[in-house]
């Protein structure tokens, strides 16, 4: 994969090495996370569009399992926090440290310096703590001191979760969620699946033993690749009338923001050349607005008596915007 621009000659060629690239990844992981395939190709957009992945599910089904397996794919540096209530803002960031050498302070990163975060359980840590990753997700640095410190690029945090409702975590806040390009459940696996890795578990491959699939240059040359893919304007207008609609839906209390927008946008480009296109169409946007925008989304208390779920909220949004006759691409 070569970082060369959209619009070059053999630009289909290059969407073609994509998305043979993309789907070597997914398969990759899909040695240790068995009859998941949409989840581990969303978690590749989330990667490929330089975004943050959310993943909420009951322990035991996979969420640590994928985001391991996504590292263990990648040539790049990876690092693994485990969310406690006693965990620290420098724990995360890093902290300064006087030398009686030079008689200087010195910084000392923190784990979050890494090209791929493990935040595990990040909801068991203290809203404090949570807090310390605001910045470096939005920003890609960390202020120490009043200085600006630049992670390194590609920069993913993926953070796994409980269900807000279990004993010893604390919800994310409004401003926290919205900075994870998606959010997404791993769900049980079905019958087949599960026997295969009931039967796999003494000789299958374990995550440590993964082949490296891509380099950090590969990632970043895609990442670059992807932000070139033709959006025709039809698009745009069809993207930005589903965001302003969960605005304007009497269910919903606060609808998603123009990050939702950015952060559709780019997901929307990757999917396209994953699947071999040069062009963002319709379905693109359809298949992942309720990915990008369901976790932003804050229901009125009588939406939630009534049972209904932001993805049903989303899915309703979908149906009352038209989509695009011609897309222009």
């Amino acid at each position: 994969m070569t970082a060369e621009a959209y619009g070059a000659p053999d630009a289909e060629a290059l969407v073609g090495r994509f998305a043979q690239l993309f789907g070597a990844l997914a398969g990759n992981i899909e040695r240790v996370i068995r009859g998941k395939r949409e989840n581990v190709e969303l978690a590749m957009l989330c990667l490929l569009s330089e975004g943050h992945l959310l993943l909420e599910d009951v322990p035991g089904v996979g969420k640590t399992t994928l985001a391991r397996a996504i590292a263990a794919s990648v040539d790049a540096q990876w690092t693994r926090i485990q969310f406690t209530p006693d965990l620290l803002p420098s724990d995360v960031t890093g902290v300064s440290i006087f030398n009686q050498a030079t008689s200087k302070f010195e910084f000392h990163p923190g784990p979050i310096f890494a090209n791929i975060v493990v935040a595990d359980e990040i909801n068991r840590g203290s809203p404090k703590t949570q807090s310390a990753l605001l910045e470096v997700m939005e920003e890609r640095r960390v202020s120490v001191e009043g200085r600006p410190q630049s992670v390194p690029r590609p920069f993913m945090v993926i953070a796994t979760q409980n269900p807000v409702d279990m004993d010893g975590t604390y919800p994310l806040p409004e401003a926290q969620l919205d900075r994870f390009l998606m959010k997404i459940s791993m769900g049980y696996p079905d019958h087949t699946s599960e026997v295969a890795v009931l039967t796999g578990m003494p000789s299958g491959p374990a995550v440590d033993h993964l082949p490296k699939v891509a380099g950090r240059e590969d990632i970043k040359n895609m990442i670059d690749f992807a932000s070139r893919i033709h959006v025709a304007p039809p698009l745009y207008d069809y993207l930005v009338h589903i965001v302003a609609a969960t605005r304007q839906h009497s269910d919903i209390r606060l609808g998603a923001s123009p990050r939702a927008s950015l952060a559709l946008l780019r997901a929307v480009r990757v999917r396209a050349a994953a699947a071999g296109r040069s062009y963002v169409v319709p379905e693109d946007i359809k298949a992942l607005a309720p990915h990008v925008i369901g976790h932003r989304l804050m229901l009125t208390p009588e939406a939630e008596l009534r049972g209904r779920t932001a993805g049903d909220l989303v899915a309703e949004v979908l149906g009352r915007v038209p989509v695009p006759q011609a897309a222009g691409v």
